[in-house]
């Protein structure tokens, strides 16, 4: 499907792209860092990553009123105070093609511009079911939640921040995905059984730990992504939040890949 606009300062079909994978800039959500300046600017006087982690947890339950869930008396009302963002993680960790899934690819959707191309099943245009059934999922589960598209937005603009706190000069971070076939995925080109170029769906989950991949697939795909296509790393987030979880979410477009095989 083609891109459609975004909130980004990019274009989507820049950010999509293989030429942006090579030469990575940047990306940044359209007045979230200028209107959370003030946490930003706490977490640059904040010298450890669990005094960062800790300051991000209480501005999110202040910004998004998430702690007053409790005195909520209407139940709607209570509901979508305490269906934080944090649900819709745990949601995508347990079944990317979830109904949180499908927020969760509504979020790259509606703020890079790059639209789904799986979600239960593939997704080739937008007059299609499959597209209705993912706007249907994505938009019953974001109508009981407050703001879930700010809050994600100020989730990636923070671990944006924090992976270039910790390594400004780092441009990529090699990752692997398990995978038994390319249901999910469109080969685009494909120069020998080790090497293609991979039209990756609009959100992915991979990992670190090339062996942890196997556990998921008969093949693995390893990509170089840039670092401002991570969305989510979940590493990133103090203990006991979504603890001992090791998947990275990353944006997706078209890649060149290698494909590591049995």
């Amino acid at each position: 499907m083609r891109p459609s606009t975004n909130m980004c300062n990019l274009p989507p079909w820049e950010i999509a792209s293989r030429a942006y994978n090579e030469a990575p800039t940047p990306l940044s959500i359209q007045g979230i860092r200028a209107t959370h300046h003030h946490f930003f600017a706490i977490l640059d006087r904040l010298d450890t990553w669990a005094e960062r982690a800790r300051s991000y947890e209480d501005y999110m339950e202040v910004a998004f009123h998430l702690h007053q869930w409790r005195r909520e008396k209407d139940p709607s009302g209570q509901l979508s105070l305490k269906n934080s963002y944090l649900r819709f993680l745990r949601g995508w960790l347990y079944d990317s093609n979830s109904v949180e899934g499908a927020v969760m690819k509504g979020w790259v959707e509606s703020r890079l511009g790059i639209p789904p191309t799986f979600h239960r099943t593939r997704i080739m245009d937008r007059k299609s079911d499959a597209y209705l059934d993912y706007m249907r999922d994505r938009l019953n589960a974001a109508a009981r939640t407050n703001a879930i598209f700010s809050q994600l937005d100020l989730l990636y603009e923070f671990v944006q921040y924090e992976l270039s706190r910790r390594d400004p000069e780092r441009t990529h971070m090699t990752l692997y995905r398990g995978v038994y076939d390319f249901a999910e995925h469109t080969i685009i080109e494909q120069a020998d059984k080790h090497h293609a170029t991979l039209q990756l769906n609009n959100l992915n989950s991979f990992t670190r730990d090339f062996e942890r991949a196997w556990e998921f697939g008969t093949m693995v795909i390893e990509v170089q992504v840039p670092i401002p296509k991570i969305f989510f790393d979940g590493a990133f987030l103090h203990a006991g939040i979504l603890q001992g979880e090791e998947e990275v979410l990353v944006i997706g477009g078209e890649y060149d890949v290698v494909l590591r095989l049995y």
